[in-house]
């Protein structure tokens, strides 16, 4: 079964976006991250900024680059779960580790906290409705 049907077939909450948003979605919120995120690894690496505040965005970048394999790939609703929970945390830490330094970064993650926020709550649903 290919990845749109599997995904498809899938009991959703009734509130749940149609899967045509997600691309648009992610599209700004990856140029959002690259901003963001780019700009916290070249200011460490201008030395601007401590560079024990990159391990956060590090982590949110793996967890977010993993979460597709896990759901769409594996089927795993589970670990997907677990995943969007650690992508979750990751981004909040982030955001306040850099807050101290440029708050234009953590202000500029707002859209993608509230995105994943709503992705954890959707994610976790999907989850019990079909497990």
């Amino acid at each position: 079964m290919d990845t749109y049907q599997w995904y498809q077939q899938l009991l959703k909450p009734s509130w749940a976006p149609p899967a045509e948003v997600f691309a648009p979605a992610w599209t700004v919120l990856y140029i959002l991250i690259a901003v963001s995120f780019g700009a916290v690894f070249y200011l460490a690496w201008r030395k601007k900024i401590p560079k024990e505040i990159t391990p956060p965005f590090i982590l949110n970048l793996i967890f977010n680059l993993a979460f597709a394999p896990i759901q769409f790939g594996l089927h795993n609703l589970i670990w997907a779960s677990l995943d969007i929970i650690l992508i979750l945390i990751t981004l909040i830490w982030a955001m306040l580790m850099v807050y101290r330094y440029q708050k234009w970064i953590t202000w500029l993650n707002l859209p993608y906290l509230i995105w994943v926020s709503l992705a954890l709550v959707l994610q976790l649903t999907i989850a019990y409705l079909n497990i």
